[in-house]
């Protein structure tokens, strides 16, 4: 496995970028890994290069770099959570197709990566990075996947279920049941507006789950969600983007 750290420069700044893939058979598949709010961590590393051992060039940004280059939620600290919902809100839709852009720029001159066949997925804060980015790039991206993500469906001009008719991929949706950043009825409203824009995918209740189920930093973790996960992660990946799993 090849990975590495390294600054791709966006115009608005210096984007510290997670990048790891297998050391051959490319050009891989790209997958855009959208951080959560708690920040660019190990956690996340660990998430990507499970992502490259099934086949795929992975590119984690720290997408707070506008502000910081880097940050990381102390759980236990009350300033941290503090500072974290502070960087959260600078954080938004059109920034990250910005951010994306500047990703596949690199990309493209990467021979071990194939630009042309991108996945997206997203948790939480980035869910809707993830849609937005589909939208914004229907020539590329091929799949948008977001886990228990927030804002999907707004009031503001800028809500992703509106750009729902604007996605050629297919998009996956994973809900926990228990959640008070994205509740059931905004779930509903979200699966009403595909069905509507005709756009193809899913969206999937973990029932009895809670917000965080996949990541096990989190006391909401839970094994079994957690696997079930990976699956249609993977599942939603290899169909689209041409990957056989093992």
């Amino acid at each position: 496995m090849v990975e590495h750290e390294i600054e791709i420069t966006t115009g608005e700044g210096s984007m510290t970028t997670f990048i790891v893939h297998p050391e051959t058979g490319g050009p891989h598949p790209v997958v855009l890994f959208f951080m959560d709010a708690p920040g660019k961590r190990a956690l996340l590393h660990d998430m990507a290069r499970t992502l490259a051992d099934h086949g795929y060039y992975v590119m984690l940004p720290n997408l707070y770099y506008r502000v910081t280059p880097a940050f990381q939620l102390d759980f236990a600290s009350r300033e941290s959570f503090a500072r974290m919902t502070e960087l959260m809100r600078a954080v938004g839709n059109k920034m990250v197709a910005r951010d994306a852009a500047s990703l596949f720029a690199h990309a493209d001159d990467d021979a071990a990566a194939d630009a042309s066949r991108v996945g997206c997925v997203g948790y939480c804060m980035s869910g809707p990075f993830a849609v937005w980015v589909a939208a914004e790039f229907p020539g590329r991206v091929r799949a948008a996947a977001s886990f228990y993500g927030v804002r999907l469906v707004t009031d503001g001009p800028d809500s992703p279920h509106l750009r729902l008719g604007e996605i050629s991929g297919e998009v996956y949706m994973g809900c926990a049941e228990h959640d008070d950043y994205v509740p059931l009825d905004m779930v509903d409203r979200f699966e009403a507006a595909m069905q509507s824009a005709g756009v193809r995918g899913r969206v999937e209740r973990y029932w009895g789950n809670n917000h965080g189920f996949a990541f096990n930093d989190r006391p909401a973790y839970d094994p079994v969600a957690d696997q079930r996960h990976w699956s249609a992660l993977l599942d939603v990946f290899a169909r689209n983007l041409h990957i056989q799993r093992d």
